[in-house]
């Protein structure tokens, strides 16, 4: 079970950072939500941030960026904002995925 937390701190490990478009709370539509989990008293803890209409957002993918507390809350904005904005980019190769046997 998700405790909720209305803060981040910069410097604090993360486990993931997530953009997704969802209804918002009061069914007035689709909006844009930044979600990143963190560790509070032991326990994953979610922050959540709307980050407007996502209309705003049309042409723009959806984020889901894994961390496994690598890295830090900055780290993982700096990295959204990159990946946001850029279109021409192979995640195979930026996640230096080489070959996977199944």
């Amino acid at each position: 079970m998700l405790v909720g937390t209305t803060f981040v701190k910069g410097d604090e490990k993360a486990y993931a950072y997530q953009e997704v478009h969802l209804q918002s709370p009061n069914s007035k539509g689709i909006r844009r939500y930044r979600i990143i989990f963190v560790n509070r008293d032991g326990k994953m803890a979610e922050y959540r941030e709307d980050m407007g209409s996502s209309k705003k957002y049309k042409g723009v993918r959806q984020l889901n960026i894994p961390s496994l507390w690598e890295h830090s809350v900055d780290e993982l904005l700096d990295i959204a904002d990159y990946l946001r904005t850029e279109t021409h980019i192979d995640l195979k190769d930026w996640l230096e995925i080489e070959n996977y046997k199944t």
